[in-house]
């Protein structure tokens, strides 16, 4: 299903399974911020008639930042600030401008977005299997969700506009290939 064009760097498992703590924490704000990006791509006027879906996935984003707040708790790991990510910036830097283009643009960085926690919940899963179970379980319960959210993005972009969304897309899976070979030195999901 997912389109991408360069793998997870190979040093990125072992240094997240490494900083579990750090990760949990930045998994809880990048939750909180897809909460937030849900309700915001709702003031693109083109957006208007799918606001009930973007409440929806909203409150699944909501659902997941508690429960990651929740494992935080039960683990005494402290919800402090988190490392900002140079992929995501890199890829919100690159939104044009103009109502239609920008929306079309902000549906694909969510896309990209999503699409890569698909991933890397999946890898999480399988490294996590011997180490942590219940923390395994956990992130292979949200691989279906991050995967649903993936598609739902890019669907609303191609009701936007199918050609100008494939031209985009292509754009940005060069630039996330692009910014996926750039080394990151914080145990961070993204």
């Amino acid at each position: 299903m997912l389109m991408l064009r360069e793998k997870v760097p190979d040093g990125w498992l072992p240094k997240v399974l490494a900083n579990l703590p750090a990760v949990l924490v930045d998994h809880a704000h990048l939750e909180r911020k897809a909460a937030t990006t849900a309700i915001n791509l709702e003031k693109y006027r083109d957006l208007y008639p799918r606001v009930d879906d973007l409440n929806a996935i909203a409150i699944e984003e909501l659902q997941h930042f508690q429960m990651v707040l929740a494992l935080l708790r039960e683990r005494g790991i402290p919800f402090t600030q988190a490392h900002p990510s140079r992929w995501i910036t890199g890829l919100m830097r690159a939104m044009r401008n103009g109502q239609r283009n920008q929306a079309i643009d902000h549906l694909i960085c969510c896309a990209l977005i999503e699409g890569r926690s698909c991933e890397k919940f999946q890898m999480l899963a399988l490294g996590l299997g011997s180490i942590d179970p219940a923390l395994a379980a956990f992130y292979a319960s949200l691989v279906g969700s991050e995967g649903n959210h993936y598609a739902t993005y890019l669907l609303m972009a191609r009701e936007l506009d199918e050609a100008e969304t494939a031209r985009r897309l292509n754009f940005f899976l060069d630039l996330d290939a692009t910014l996926m070979r750039e080394p990151n030195p914080h145990p961070i999901l993204h």
